[in-house]
């Protein structure tokens, strides 16, 4: 499948991005609207991914910039877990293992599949210092390896005015959890 978008999907996309852009100037102060837009008309697999981001419900934004790579930092910043990643398992692994009342995906898979990273436990941190996300609904995070061998996973949701750190087994679901991604271009 060509991860390409015709013309006027990008259109739409770049006005909803920019309309995003300069209404949350605090998670991108040193960000320049005119020199992203010219990398993301640059990058169409990117403005693929950006669109399934926006399209399952993340409303993808610029948190920042990284200057060794050149990159521009995008997050799913929704103020709860997108709507169209919820009800999954951790992974492939976690579904397969499931033996009754599969989920119909795994955030890993919907992940890859949408060209995105998970968000890690720092990077949901991060996010959580530009605004309060998911008070209502959790979002798995990248599992360190040694917890996943043991069969577990671990999610975040912020509660109390507090970011919690969770665990779970891998091949739970939820209507309340899904997954935020990440996305460099």
């Amino acid at each position: 499948m060509e991860k390409k978008l015709a013309s006027d999907q990008r259109g739409q996309l770049l006005s909803t991005l920019k309309i995003r852009f300069e209404k949350n100037m605090k998670r991108h102060q040193s960000v320049e609207w005119a020199k992203l837009q010219t990398k993301l008309e640059a990058n169409s697999e990117k403005l693929w991914s950006l669109n399934e981001m926006e399209r399952t419900g993340g409303e993808p934004d610029v948190i920042g910039y990284d200057e060794k790579t050149d990159e521009y930092i995008f997050y799913d910043c929704s103020a709860e877990s997108p709507k169209g990643r919820r009800s999954v398992c951790y992974d492939h692994e976690a579904l397969e293992a499931r033996k009754e009342h599969k989920p119909e995906n795994s955030a890993i898979e919907m992940a890859k599949d949408m060209g995105i990273e998970l968000l890690t436990e720092e990077q949901y941190r991060d996010l959580q210092q530009t605004g309060n996300f998911d008070t209502k609904t959790s979002s798995w995070v990248k599992t360190p390896a040694d917890i996943r061998k043991l069969g577990g996973a671990i999610f975040c949701d912020r509660r109390y005015d507090t970011v919690f750190v969770y665990h779970n087994g891998a091949e739970s679901y939820y209507a309340a959890r899904g997954f935020r991604g990440s996305l460099r271009v």
